[in-house]
């Protein structure tokens, strides 16, 4: 039998052996600004993590008054100095915290802080500056004013290489987009947000880069379904999307995944079945399919739990189909032993069941990581490089943010099935 999903710890002490890829996350921060997890936590009105994994499954609320507040304890997050790590109850004044004038989006607790890191900060003081509103935007993700509408593919998928080829196929965006700075979301928004409302230009650019990380899941699993040789018009094809967590599923909608109908017209049939300890309820928490249904159609369905888990429970029982392909978006599983131990019997699950299998890294450092764990596992790797439909929306290390930053499904791997190795003779 698999093992089941671990539970919850009844208070908040961040770890590094946790198979929860946001307890490491906070992890993660405490080792870089000690006592940020906290901040975040009451921020978001909760007393510790099992509150918050509560909330995220459905089973609890964040408790905002308004969107103002929401926006205000959004900004609270970030506020500690970014050359010390002081938070604001470290210092004697806490509004002694300064914001970066340009970028909007790091904190000094004195102007000896600000010119010793100077050299640093003006780096990424730009990049910077646009992942301070693309967070804000993002928010327009949940209400459903983006991602934007498409266009049918006007060329066939293989001929789209990359975002240029992907964009020349929508025609003019402005006008979509215009629509959307004329919403009462979006007013709403920069009214309540802790910034001034930037430029539509600037606007249409930080829409641009929020939508690309939405269609980036979509176009990356096409790109899977290609490199893996498979032909979603002669049969109905199975997908498995592994250490599914909130990133995919938080708010996510049954049509999520059309952008794959716009690739692949008049297909047999797509399923896509998110897997993982972090999924979160909602519409698309329904049982997968035993057989597919209807043609030229996507069926998302999800299944809470670890991969092998569903494996041996859902899959060998014939409740559900065995996937053509299997794809990861950043599994994460060189980062600790908790989700290494999680993710161990995953690999090699995948490995002798010689399925074929795509993930994502952010960047090269855990592309170089990812890879080298992989070998290890005699994984046959058959492709990996820079990923054509990587997010062009950048992001920070919260807790460090004067680093390069990272692109959602920057990187990929194409592995399948276990290395042939020369016997000596």
């Amino acid at each position: 039998m698999a093992a089941p999903v671990p539970a919850l710890p009844d208070s908040f002490t961040p770890s590094s052996d946790s198979v929860y890829s946001d307890q490491f996350g906070f992890y993660s921060l405490d080792s870089n600004v000690p006592g940020l997890s906290k901040v975040i936590l009451e921020k978001l009105n909760m007393k510790d993590y099992k509150e918050y994994r509560a909330a995220l499954e459905g089973k609890g609320r964040v408790g905002f008054r308004s969107h103002k507040e929401m926006f205000q304890n959004l900004e609270e997050t970030f506020k500690f100095c970014t050359c010390c790590s002081k938070l604001p109850s470290d210092l004697p004044d806490p509004k002694a915290l300064k914001r970066c004038i340009k970028c909007l989006n790091v904190y000094y607790c004195s102007k000896d802080c600000q010119k010793k890191d100077w050299s640093l900060h003006k780096k990424f003081c730009k990049m910077l500056h646009k992942v301070s509103i693309d967070r804000l935007v993002e928010w327009l993700i949940h209400t459903g004013d983006l991602p934007f509408s498409t266009e049918a593919w006007s060329r066939p998928a293989k001929d789209i290489r990359c975002w240029d080829d992907w964009v020349s196929m929508q025609g003019d965006l402005t006008p979509r987009l215009d629509t959307i700075l004329s919403r009462q979301n979006m007013t709403e928004l920069w009214t309540n947000a802790c910034r001034p409302r930037p430029e539509e230009a600037e606007l249409r650019k930080s829409m641009w880069r929020v939508c690309s990380e939405f269609f980036s899941r979509s176009l990356t699993l096409g790109l899977g379904i290609q490199m893996a040789r498979l032909d979603p018009y002669s049969r109905p094809l199975t997908v498995h999307l592994v250490g599914a967590g909130h990133n995919e599923t938080l708010g996510a909608r049954t049509t999520d995944m059309d952008e794959l109908s716009r690739m692949f017209p008049g297909h047999q049939g797509l399923e896509v079945v998110m897997v993982g300890p972090e999924v979160v309820q909602g519409p698309i928490m329904r049982p997968p399919l035993r057989a597919f249904g209807p043609r030229g159609k996507v069926y998302i369905s999800a299944y809470k739990g670890l991969y092998h888990q569903f494996w041996e429970e859902v899959v060998e029982k014939g409740e559900a189909a065995k996937p053509d392909l299997v794809v990861g978006f950043h599994p994460g599983f060189h980062a600790s032993q908790g989700l290494g131990e999680g993710w161990l019997p995953t690999l090699l699950l995948l490995r002798d069941y010689n399925i074929p299998s795509v993930f994502t890294m952010y960047n090269d450092a855990e592309l170089q990581y990812s890879l080298q764990i992989l070998i290890e596992l005699e994984m046959d790797v058959k492709d990996t490089g820079p990923n054509p439909f990587s997010s062009q929306k950048p992001e920070q290390v919260q807790s460090s943010p004067n680093k390069a930053p990272s692109y959602c499904n920057a990187f990929y791997i194409y592995f399948q099935g276990l290395l042939e190795t020369q016997q000596e003779e």
